[in-house]
């Protein structure tokens, strides 16, 4: 018996760590079509999750080498090579339901698309409480609590 409470116990520390989330210090996106998410820096390490959709969005924690510890949407973390990686800033739609694509910042404005869950784009400017995103098909604002792939506060124009 006290084994078994020693390793629920032991879990219950463990849990509070393992939940943590490491700080971003910069965003970046998948290059092509496939990125392996490793264990470790370097090739010899296994791949915890392979992502299949170019421009999925990583937030960057730590750097070694040509290597780049990233946090996924999902919250997986684990090791990327800058080659399956791009600078150019993107967002992944969150929630649930279709997200409104409006005309202009103001969350009151003009619906100019639908977004749904999961749905990748590019990330032109970021306001108080939306980012202005872009597709081939739709450029408008967004909600800022519908996206993953900014800070809290960061806000910045191109």
């Amino acid at each position: 018996m006290k084994p078994v409470v020693f390793a629920l116990l032991l879990a219950a520390f463990a849990l509070p760590a393992m939940a943590e989330t490491p700080k971003v210090f910069a965003y970046a996106s998948q290059r092509g079509s496939e990125a392996s998410l490793r264990q470790g820096p370097g090739y010899q390490y296994p791949v915890l999750w392979i992502y299949r959709h170019r421009g999925t969005p990583f937030g960057l924690t730590a750097q070694f080498d040509n290597w780049r510890r990233v946090v996924a949407p999902d919250g997986a973390v684990g090791w990327m090579s800058v080659a399956m990686l791009s600078s150019a800033r993107t967002i992944i739609v969150t929630g649930k339901g279709r997200a409104q694509i409006r005309a202009d910042a103001d969350l009151h404005s003009r619906i100019t698309g639908l977004a749904d869950p999961g749905a990748v784009a590019g990330l032109k400017a970021c306001a108080q409480d939306a980012c202005r995103i872009h597709t081939n098909d739709i450029d408008g604002w967004i909600s800022r609590d519908r996206i993953w792939g900014v800070e809290a506060n960061e806000t910045f124009s191109r």
